[in-house]
């Protein structure tokens, strides 16, 4: 039996103890603290051995071929020292607060999901160890940040991959397809991404694929005639918004919204998704060798048909929320670049 928590259990969620990254909102190169599709304003001179975002944006899902190998990377990530002491342990930036992705068990204290998973492993391969990790929990705006100042090893956080986010950080191959859909309460009268939306207000997160699908001005809010509502800096603070009757509709993942829809009966998607998106693992963009490390990991990770541990993880956590979404969930194909 599906277990449906109370929308006052999504916003306890969020009062779970954790490790927060803040990361400067200050603006620097790109001009936007990092917002997917800001105009990138920094020099076109680029680092060896990495191609222009312009030469890979037809696949920008193509990452480096996967290899064991042990890098600078991840000789440093196994070297590390916090405050004079040896920790040997993977600093992965996540969320606490996504349901069957990446949030805090009430009962245990211990942060779970589709996307934790994927951190263990990770560890595990690096240190023999899925505990090897230290968890930072960081807002869907400062992600990129907080890769680019090495606050993290590694973001694992429902992160699309796109041809703005790849001018700034590397992605692994791509674990996980999703698209954008429109949550509302139940009783709306919107029906979807369409001009049902005409004068009602739309919450979207910071920096999310969401913001850059509704700045469009051909297909975004002024289009529809939907009023945009400034964004929060996460995803959740839109669900809140809405249970509070502030907003109208919420524009985000379907992955995300099918979990909050499991969680809270009062709300609920509508329409099709009307974006297809890549969710990868990303990393700092001078970090080559532990790219190729999180894609041999990622590689094993969807061997074995029905019994891989894709497969595992996606009955565990996500199958009773996607219902038939996917009728037959699989992870996408890999794509390289080299």
């Amino acid at each position: 039996m599906r277990s449906v928590r109370s929308a006052a259990a999504v916003v306890v969620c969020t009062l779970g103890v954790a490790t927060a990254i803040v990361v400067p909102a200050t603006v620097d190169g790109d001009g936007d603290g990092g917002r997917s599709g800001a105009p990138d304003r920094r020099p076109q001179a680029l680092r060896a051995g990495h191609e222009t975002a312009a030469d890979s944006c037809k696949k920008p899902e193509a990452s480096l071929r996967p290899s064991s190998a042990s890098g600078k990377a991840i000789k440093r990530i196994k070297s590390r020292e916090i405050n004079g002491h040896r920790v040997g342990k993977l600093i992965a930036g996540v969320d606490q607060n996504s349901y069957r992705w990446g949030y805090r068990d009430p009962a245990t204290g211990d942060l779970t999901g589709f996307d934790i998973d994927i951190v263990r492993a990770i560890a595990k391969d690096i240190f023999g160890d899925p505990d090897a990790v230290i968890y930072r929990t960081i807002p869907t705006s400062q992600r990129i940040k907080a890769l680019q100042q090495g606050k993290v090893d590694v973001v694992v956080r429902t992160m699309t991959i796109n041809c703005d986010r790849i001018k700034d950080v590397a992605f692994s191959t791509a674990y996980f397809q999703a698209g954008q859909q429109v949550l509302v309460t139940e009783g709306s009268s919107i029906t979807g991404y369409n001009r049902t939306l005409r004068g009602k207000k739309v919450c979207t997160a910071q920096g999310s694929t969401a913001e850059a699908e509704l700045d469009k001005p051909e297909t975004g809010a002024e289009a529809l005639g939907a009023i945009k509502v400034k964004p929060v800096p996460n995803q959740l603070d839109c669900l809140v918004r809405l249970q509070l009757g502030q907003v109208d509709a919420v524009i985000t993942d379907n992955a995300l919204a099918a979990g909050q829809a499991a969680q809270d009966p009062s709300v609920k998607l509508v329409g099709s998704r009307f974006t297809d998106e890549l969710y990868g693992v990303a990393m700092n963009k001078d970090d080559d060798d532990l790219v190729r490390r999180v894609n041999e990991v990622l590689a094993d990770y969807r061997k074995g048909g029905d019994n891989s541990p894709w497969m595992r993880a996606y009955r565990k956590w996500l199958a009773e929320d996607f219902g038939g979404a996917q009728d037959k969930p699989a992870p996408p194909d890999p794509v390289y670049k080299d």
